[in-house]
């Protein structure tokens, strides 16, 4: 991400929320607009697809605290034109005043922060002879970020799976091998800056160093575009990438793979995969934290006298549990270890509610048997308090 992008876009308009919004209203702005304008909702409307990517990029930004603090810094500093600088002979134009790439300007990595990058641009402003300049066309930069979707089963989820993501990035044209010249011809070195990118402007008594007006920063010119990427010398990638969901993921989890996004350039580090998890509900279990949850029926005869029942388990045998005489409708019962698979390796439990079943068919003798019951348990009303209560209000 270029500091030009940081200034010409607005993340926070994107995602309409507040220059102090908090992560979780970031998130639940993201994931309200993420739906909204998501391709699977609206096959083939363009104008959706690319909110939906202005979003995501937007969310990228915001929800890192490094990378977001990078980004109100850049547009704290520079949203204004660098201030007295603009003003000291520099042409305005562009974003933020400038005329020129901020991302060739600073290096346009999301690494180190923005005290490196101001130091990229003053390095030179009170020493004329500086130290040692790197060429724009050698400096390694920071392949960009990606975001990717998959969408997994409920057991898959807690379990941890293997799944195929075919990812498009940007990448080095191919049809020039990223210098923007036409097959069969190459850039020419820029006569201004000499192939260094950079021109150096005299102001009294000190000297102001500048991406080169001719290349703008890349130290070369292209006399004859490739016709593929437009003289750009960047292209379009396509490329399947089997990556690893770890257990215990959640549904609407985002989770980052490091350096599994675009490759970098110049011998700069790969981006990273940003992966947003949609889980499958599982017609029997649900979840709570690391804990696994099922509510099993059981017959009043077993919750008033006791009984062992057979609980089922995810991807395990049946486990026996043992209920007291007396058990009350919804009461919960905790099987340890047999839950969601945690970062350190360790289980969370098995939630096992139950729920007294009221048969729905009764014979005669079975009608003759629950008459006798209630003729011997009548003395006892499980409303007396519950009506005492409410009186004495």
């Amino acid at each position: 991400m270029s500091t030009k992008d940081y200034l010409e876009k607005d993340y926070y308009a994107v995602l309409g929320v507040s220059k102090t919004a908090t992560p979780e209203e970031i998130k639940k702005a993201y994931r309200k607009l993420a739906r909204k304008y998501h391709p699977d909702a609206n096959q083939g409307n363009t104008e959706t697809e690319a909110k939906f990517k202005q979003v995501s990029e937007a969310y990228d930004i915001l929800s890192d605290v490094k990378r977001r603090k990078e980004y109100d810094e850049a547009r704290t500093l520079f949203g204004s034109g660098l201030g007295g600088f603009a003003g000291a002979g520099a042409q305005r134009g562009g974003a933020g005043g400038f005329p020129f790439e901020f991302g060739d300007l600073f290096g346009g990595t999301a690494q180190g922060g923005t005290g490196e990058r101001i130091g990229d641009l003053f390095g030179g402003l009170f020493n004329r002879g500086g130290g040692t300049r790197t060429s724009a066309t050698t400096r390694p930069r920071r392949g960009q970020d990606i975001e990717s979707e998959v969408t997994m089963s409920f057991s898959e989820s807690v379990e941890g799976t293997t799944v195929s993501l075919r990812l498009t990035s940007s990448s080095a044209c191919a049809g020039c091998n990223g210098t923007g010249a036409k097959a069969g011809t190459t850039p020419r070195v820029c006569p201004t800056c000499e192939g260094t990118g950079a021109a150096s402007r005299n102001l009294g008594n000190f000297a102001f160093s500048e991406p080169c007006r001719d290349c703008k920063g890349r130290g070369l010119l292209v006399d004859d575009p490739c016709p593929v990427c437009e003289g750009s010398g960047r292209g379009k990638s396509t490329r399947t990438l089997n990556a690893r969901i770890p257990a215990g993921v959640a549904d609407g989890q985002r989770i980052r793979l490091k350096g599994k996004g675009a490759p970098g350039e110049s011998g700069g580090p790969a981006g990273d995969l940003y992966v947003q998890i949609h889980v499958k509900p599982h017609a029997v279990f649900g979840r709570s934290g690391d804990n696994l949850t099922i509510t099993v029926p059981v017959t009043f005869t077993e919750a008033a006298l006791g009984a062992e029942i057979r609980v089922p388990t995810l991807h395990g045998m049946p486990v026996t549990l043992r209920l007291p005489e007396s058990t009350p409708n919804g009461r919960t019962f905790r099987v340890r270890g047999r839950g969601v698979t945690r970062k350190d390796g360790t289980k969370g439990d098995l939630l096992v509610t139950v729920e007294v079943s009221v048969p729905q068919h009764l014979d005669d003798k079975a009608k003759s048997a629950l008459e006798e019951f209630r003729a011997v348990s009548d003395a006892e009303d499980p409303r007396a308090d519950l009506l005492k209560q409410a009186g004495s209000e």
